[in-house]
């Protein structure tokens, strides 16, 4: 008896075809070391032959940034007992748990700071997700503050805490491994161990500790380079900052020995190099690329080497945050001003 249409194309259960690009549910799309995102090189911002930079366009996950990765980690792990799961999240997290919740059938809310940009909050509730504002900074110093003290409260509650649960991605260790068994090891075959620098921002630092530590095991000579916002006060979102921060705050899955240098970065510097990124390469990526790529550039005429960017995502859910750099850009032109 013949094989049914469904189970030639890819039926429930089957594994991913990447060659033929078939699969039996959206899941299946995210990124690891048989289906890797891009890495592309800088070709006009960075005119150095000697420090090649390539960005690892995290864009190319199904749900638009490199959260994807830890978000089906987290989830696949957690004891939901039909409760909701509820996150906080300056968007991407949020955007990908919601989707990878939608595909399991698991209800999520999401709470989010309100300077977050308007497109990001659209996409969660077109999502389904219920969306809670909290005014707060971009990254509270506090675990008990704004978005993270109103997820804190809803699980701690005697009165909530049985109708939610919360992967907590500044503590659960697969935010680590999710980067450690995919981004690190697609790193390391796309550039063929070449790879000398590695830079990613600081957020919940599951990216910089999962791909430092498999790289640093792979070469110890390779450098991690971190960067943070230079102000708690930015406009960065997914960004942290931790100098200063007090040990009993910073993000418990940080693991500081793989990192060598911590550099910071100025909100002007971030929006210029993402609009110079742009406009000189043809990639349009989110004011957090513009952050870490301003700190590899400045490697760039400083010696030798292969640098992976990591890109988080891209410009189109920061368009409001963009749009307003832009009327500044007109502002300062109408002026005769550079």
């Amino acid at each position: 008896m013949g094989q049914s249409n469904q189970d030639r194309v890819g039926g429930k259960g089957k594994g991913p075809d990447h060659k033929l690009k078939v699969y039996s549910d959206i899941i299946q799309l995210i990124a690891g070391p048989d289906n890797p995102t891009p890495l592309v090189r800088l070709n006009r911002v960075n005119p150095s032959e000697d420090f090649q930079i390539y960005l690892k366009l995290e864009r190319y996950n199904p749900f638009g940034s490199v959260k994807d990765r830890i978000a089906y980690e987290m989830l696949k792990g957690l004891e939901t007992g039909g409760r909701t799961v509820v996150e906080p999240s300056s968007g991407n997290t949020g955007i990908a748990l919601a989707c990878v919740a939608n595909a399991m059938g698991i209800p999520v809310e999401i709470a989010i700071p309100k300077m977050v940009p308007e497109e990001k909050k659209v996409m969660l509730r077109f999502l389904g997700a219920k969306v809670t504002e909290a005014d707060d900074e971009l990254c509270p110093l506090f675990p008990t503050e704004g978005a993270r003290g109103l997820v804190n409260a809803l699980i701690g509650s005697p009165k909530t805490r049985d109708s939610y649960v919360s992967p907590n991605q500044y503590e659960n260790e697969m935010n680590v491994q999710a980067h450690y068994r995919s981004t690190g090891p697609e790193i390391w075959k796309q550039t063929r161990g070449g790879v000398t620098h590695f830079f990613a921002g600081l957020g919940t630092c599951g990216t910089i500790t999962g791909v430092g530590r498999y790289l640093k095991e792979q070469n110890p000579q390779i450098k991690v380079i971190a960067i943070e916002p230079s102000s708690p006060k930015h406009r960065l979102p997914g960004m942290k900052r931790i100098t200063g921060l007090s040990e009993e705050f910073m993000p418990k899955i940080l693991d500081r020995s793989v990192i060598d240098e911590i550099l910071e970065v100025s909100d002007e510097d971030a929006y210029d190099t993402a609009l110079e990124l742009a406009r000189k390469e043809g990639i349009a990526a989110g004011p957090t690329t513009g952050a870490i790529l301003h700190v590899a550039l400045r490697h760039a005429g400083s010696g030798t080497g292969l640098a992976v960017v990591i890109s988080p995502d891209d410009a189109f859910k920061y368009a409001s945050f963009y749009q307003e750099v832009l009327q500044a850009e007109s502002a300062r032109a109408r002026k005769g001003k550079p």
